[in-house]
């Protein structure tokens, strides 16, 4: 005979389980997003990036419907474990929404670019670099947002570890944007805009590390974290 307990952990444990289908979904949309945007770098579409900006409306909305999962779920009076899963569920979309708001930021510059003259926009070896910037973050996401849905905490840590690569790739795309511009002033519009689009991608990739530790406290605690390496060097630090 199955006792009214068990009901009611049974429910919990399947709410618990769509909310992290959920913010996984969440995750997926955000990349693709965050692709999309990178796609239209270098056809110079602008009705395309309109079209991004235009979906980052979804990606806030499944924010907020995530929001009242969650609050139902605190209603009901969890345990100290549940109580993690809870924070962190307010925590991950949090970023999730956040990396929406860069790449819908990466497509508004790049509409910017699309409207300049042809002899004023950037060059294909100007937008190497910031393709190969996203496409490392993009990846960061997406391997911080498949750790989440499988509770690997070593999967996380390790891409977590790996922000350091991301933040050397940003720091040698901000100096060659730099020489760039130095060269040419007629260099120095086009890639003021592709700064700004870099540093986007680099907070993406911050926002995946913050996944990333989100997972480390929903299953250690307040565990300390292990130390991990920094490597952006554009601030002098």
């Amino acid at each position: 005979m199955t006792m009214p307990n068990e009901h009611i952990v049974k429910s919990y444990d399947e709410e618990l389980q769509r909310l992290t289908q959920e913010i996984t979904r969440m995750g997926r949309m955000a990349v693709a997003q965050l692709e999309s945007a990178l796609d239209v770098i270098e056809r110079f579409d602008p009705l395309a990036a309109e079209r991004i900006i235009a979906n980052d409306v979804e990606i806030d909305a499944l924010e907020q419907s995530i929001a009242h999962d969650v609050m139902r779920l605190a209603l009901r009076g969890p345990l100290a474990r549940d109580l993690r899963e809870i924070l962190v569920g307010v925590r991950v979309p949090a970023e999730l929404e956040r990396i929406g708001d860069h790449a819908a930021n990466v497509a508004k510059r790049s509409r910017v670019l699309a409207q300049m003259p042809p002899a004023n926009q950037p060059t294909p070896p100007q937008i190497q670099g910031l393709r190969a910037v996203g496409k490392l973050a993009a990846s960061q996401v997406l391997r911080a947002i498949d750790a989440y849905e499988k509770r690997d905490v070593q999967a996380a840590m390790a891409m977590r570890e790996d922000d350091a690569r991301l933040d050397a790739l940003y720091t040698a795309l901000f100096r060659e944007l730099l020489t760039y511009m130095m060269e040419d002033p007629r260099n120095i519009t086009a890639c003021t805009h592709l700064l700004f689009m870099a540093k986007n991608l680099e907070r993406v990739g911050d926002h995946a590390t913050n996944i990333a530790e989100n997972l480390w406290f929903l299953v250690h605690g307040d565990t300390p974290l292990p130390a991990r390496e920094k490597a952006d060097r554009t601030s002098g630090n």
